[in-house]
């Protein structure tokens, strides 16, 4: 485990080494969790628009999805694993380019990956199929992720497993609203 560690740490150093006084203003933005708030505000009339009665469920889905998402990174897998955020770790503090503050102590694994991935993968699967468009939010899903790196506070490892713990947390949503609450497209 040292090793993966160590390469862990090491490509975390390598990729936070790329800052600039632009990016980080751009990336301390796109890090900030209210920053997406009109995102979120333009899913919901949007989803309101098309799908009328049948958005509330889509809207719940989403949410149940997100919070499923940052409840297991945030009060499990932090707690238990309690591995030490980049900016917290003492070795690193001098070498880490941090933008903002550290946060919480622990940083495994990535909330924001967790949530901007469960959200992604579920609008997706309910409706990628007609508004191949959609894909646009894996994109935002992966940038999201990356500025968490590049503002000190999460480890590449963080971000690939809340990406896959939101990606999951989506998959299992979809699977249960279509077999219990049968709201296809």
């Amino acid at each position: 485990m040292t090793t993966i560690q160590q390469l862990d740490t090491e490509f975390f150093l390598w990729l936070n080494s790329f800052h600039s006084a632009t990016f980080d203003g751009i990336m301390a933005w796109i890090s900030a969790k209210n920053s997406w708030i009109p995102l979120y505000i333009l899913i919901i009339v949007v989803v309101f628009y098309f799908f009328k009665k049948k958005g509330f469920f889509y809207i719940l889905s989403l949410i149940v999805s997100v919070t499923l998402s940052d409840q297991f990174s945030s009060s499990l897998l932090k707690p238990l694993f309690k591995r030490l955020r980049p900016c917290h770790e003492p070795d690193l503090q001098n070498l880490v380019h941090l933008v903002g503050n550290c946060g919480g102590q622990f940083g495994f694994c990535s909330s924001h990956a967790a949530n901007s991935f469960a959200l992604a993968t579920l609008m997706n699967l309910f409706w990628g199929k007609q508004w191949k468009a959609l894909n646009v939010m894996y994109i935002w899903a992966f940038v999201v992720s990356y500025s968490r790196i590049y503002v000190g506070v999460h480890y590449p490892i963080d971000i690939l497993v809340g990406a896959l713990v939101g990606i999951f947390f989506a998959n299992l949503v979809y699977i249960l609203t279509q077999k219990y609450f049968k709201i296809y497209v």
